[in-house]
């Protein structure tokens, strides 16, 4: 497994893969990771996710181009590729993607698998908001969501 840091506005990121991007990682909260000793720092790897997070974090970029590899179970990967449908700047609550998947009873079940996302900003999970328009739980922390949304408010409205 290689694996990098992106210094970002939110933090220190981690990127990790073997061929393609695999995981993009917060520096706190429920989904920090750290290298194991296995791991080879190889940065040149990563250097097409890096250019595109420079872009989005500079307003410059509204939809990733990167091949990934996001491994999860079925219903997870169903779940993430409805993520990345969600437009830039705008959210949606755990309901509403349960419905846009076809399973409207599956809110709780959509959490879950949106709280698995191992391709955080790049796979949106970010965007998705509780029912009443609150900011409910995030790997990175509500402090990193709360920014990624108004960073990206704030450039939808430019």
């Amino acid at each position: 497994m290689y694996y990098c840091y992106f210094e970002s506005p939110v933090g220190k990121l981690l990127l990790n893969g073997e061929k393609v991007l695999e995981g993009l990682h917060f520096p706190k909260g429920k989904t920090r990771v750290e290298p194991p000793k296995d791991w080879i720092y190889l940065e040149k790897m990563f250097s097409g996710a890096i250019d595109q997070l420079e872009a989005y974090f500079k307003g410059k970029l509204i939809k990733f181009d990167l091949e990934l590899n996001a491994k999860g179970t079925a219903f997870q990967k169903t779940v993430w590729q409805e993520l990345v449908k969600i437009p830039y700047g705008e959210t949606i609550s755990y309901g509403q993607l349960a419905k846009s998947i076809g399973n409207p009873n599956a809110s709780r079940a959509v959490g879950m698998a949106n709280g698995k996302n191992p391709i955080s900003i790049i796979i949106p999970c970010h965007r998705v908001i509780g029912k009443n328009g609150s900011l409910t739980g995030f790997g990175g922390g509500l402090d990193v969501k709360k920014k990624l949304l108004d960073l990206e408010k704030r450039i939808k409205k430019d």
